[in-house]
């Protein structure tokens, strides 16, 4: 019997369960993961940034978590000796179109408590990234990088020494609702508890129907493909360099990225994934692809959005397209300065109605909180959103 049983071990399902047990030491703590490690699908192959909140809708839980995981994750990573680099990001508009999006960015960043945001002029951008090319920029200084499996791998070091049970190797296929408490059935064990959290990730929908019928979201698994930059041009980008996002799509575009453990990725795309842990092209589930192009929300999405899709499924097949989007930012780079890199696939809620879900979604039912849509900046505000979950699961205790 425990009090609370988390499912999920990536970063968010990690910090949810952290941070309960340092609210009330007292309570019993059960986290299962269906892999054989902790952290392996959205938390260890992530881009390894420490997100700002520079792009996020004002009083929206992406905003506010984002903001104050930031701090905590600084904390926590001082506290705990984990390497990370508060070096900063530049935002580059690249064409005229994209001057009012970079000036309404620089607002947002504002509003969202950012210090010491900097305009960059054409010369400016210059003495932050020589190699880069670009109209105008704005300088973040908040933004970093850091190697999250670490962060995670400490999350769970603190919650076992303190006496939470950490189950790997279980797949949860069953959650039977009782009056006061819940059964949580895997395919080795069953484990009673007083309230579950779902922190599922790329399956937090399949968890979350296991109690709730009418369900009105669906996970659409997006992958994200990069390059890395051959080591002899890593000079070409110092830091992290982003252009200046679609507002009508909820991807940042293929930016270049300075790693935390080393080298330089440049990506990611964004393709649907045709299965929700298909990391390579080849990786194809007919079944959970004919559920995602079933569903009528991912049909809309698909129609309002075919001419992005498109572009992006052809930047996927064609590295000579990656490269031209690239150029945009940097002129110098050539195909050939471009070596295969790694992929990662985020979990996108998809309304009913048509809507890619834009904030954090964390819905409550009867000793069940599911936590449905926690993309990027997640790992950033894991210890915030950890924080938002365990003040709603401490008011049934």
């Amino acid at each position: 019997m425990f009090d609370v049983t988390v499912i999920g071990g990536g970063i968010v399902g990690l910090a949810t369960a952290l941070q309960i047990q340092k609210a009330k030491p007292s309570l019993k703590i059960l986290l299962i993961e269906k892999e054989d490690k902790l952290a392996l699908h959205q938390t260890g192959n992530n881009s390894g940034v420490i997100h700002s909140g520079l792009y996020y809708k004002p009083g929206s839980l992406k905003a506010i978590n984002c903001i104050k995981g930031y701090h905590l994750l600084i904390s926590f990573c001082k506290e705990n000796e984990i390497p990370f680099d508060l070096c900063g990001k530049i935002v580059v508009a690249t064409e005229e179109r994209e001057l009012p999006l970079l000036e309404n960015l620089f607002v947002r960043g504002q509003q969202n408590g950012l210090e010491n945001l900097k305009k960059l002029s054409k010369e400016e951008l210059k003495e932050y990234e020589p190699h880069v090319h670009g109209l105008k920029g704005i300088f973040v200084p908040q933004t970093g990088i850091v190697d999250y499996t670490k962060v995670a791998m400490k999350y769970a070091e603190i919650l076992q020494k303190n006496g939470a049970v950490i189950k790997l190797s279980e797949r949860v296929i069953k959650i039977n609702n009782q009056v006061s408490q819940s059964e949580v059935v895997t395919d080795k064990s069953s484990y009673a508890a007083k309230l579950v959290i779902n922190c599922a990730g790329l399956y937090s929908d399949r968890v979350a129907r296991l109690t709730v019928t009418d369900l009105n979201v669906k996970i659409i698994p997006f992958r994200g493909e990069y390059f890395k930059l051959k080591k002899e041009k890593e000079y070409l980008v110092k830091n992290l360099i982003y252009p200046v996002p679609d507002p009508n799509f909820p991807f940042l575009g293929v930016h270049f990225t300075r790693m935390a453990k080393g080298g330089v990725e440049a990506g990611p795309n964004a393709v649907l994934a045709f299965r929700r842990e298909g990391y390579k092209k080849s990786d194809i589930n007919l079944a959970e692809l004919t559920e995602s192009l079933a569903w009528p929300g991912f049909q809309k999405v698909a129609a309002k959005y075919w001419r992005t899709g498109f572009s992006e499924m052809y930047r996927s097949f064609s590295k000579a397209a990656f490269t031209k989007a690239l150029q945009k930012l940097i002129p110098e780079i050539k195909e050939n300065d471009l070596t295969e890199g790694g992929a990662g696939v985020r979990a996108q809620a998809c309304s009913r109605d048509g809507g890619l879900v834009d904030d954090f979604l964390i819905l409550e039912e009867k000793n069940v909180i599911n936590v449905c849509n926690a993309p990027s900046p997640a790992a950033t505000s894991s210890l915030a959103i950890g924080e938002t979950i365990a003040s709603l699961a401490l008011k049934r205790f």
